[in-house]
């Protein structure tokens, strides 16, 4: 069974995530249900306070629905660096249905992370992959993409 991804206005998706300190079969597991929730909502990327889990872990896969899987896993990401030049998307939240809004983000990013095993990572981001790590990454301070404009 899939975990229901939460919805505005829960209390866990403003609360700001722990870091993950054991790499271990659980979180291998905590990951599984994050892609099966994803893949089913249907959504590019999930944070784990989506799910009521609050530790920082996100998943994403840009490209399942143009074209072949990438699902990636990021534990314990931080922007490193983030391009002075911003660029407008229209972004959707699996938690926040039906809606949209014009978000200004960092056209890319830099970004360290870590593995399932612990291992970390670099890797520079932009266009679509870093629209998805920046929206997943705010999830895990309490940020919504919604709080970038403001709605009436």
């Amino acid at each position: 069974m899939t975990r229901p991804i939460l919805t505005v206005p829960h209390d866990a998706l403003r609360a700001i995530c722990a870091p993950v300190t054991h790499f271990d079969a659980a979180l291998a597991a905590l990951t599984e249900e994050m892609f099966a929730a994803m893949y089913a909502a249907p959504g590019r990327g999930l944070a784990a306070p989506q799910i009521g889990v609050l530790s920082r872990v996100f998943v994403m896969d840009a490209t399942w629905k143009t074209g072949d899987h990438t699902p990636r896993v990021f534990i314990n990401a931080e922007i490193l660096t983030a391009d002075p030049a911003l660029v407008v998307n229209e972004e959707a939240c699996l938690s926040i249905p039906q809606q949209t809004v014009a978000v200004p983000r960092p056209r890319a990013v830099r970004l360290r992370w870590q593995d399932l095993q612990g291992g970390v990572h670099e890797g520079d981001f932009d266009g679509t992959d870093a629209v998805i790590v920046q929206h997943e990454r705010d999830h895990l301070d309490g940020i919504l993409c919604t709080d970038y404009v403001d709605l009436p």
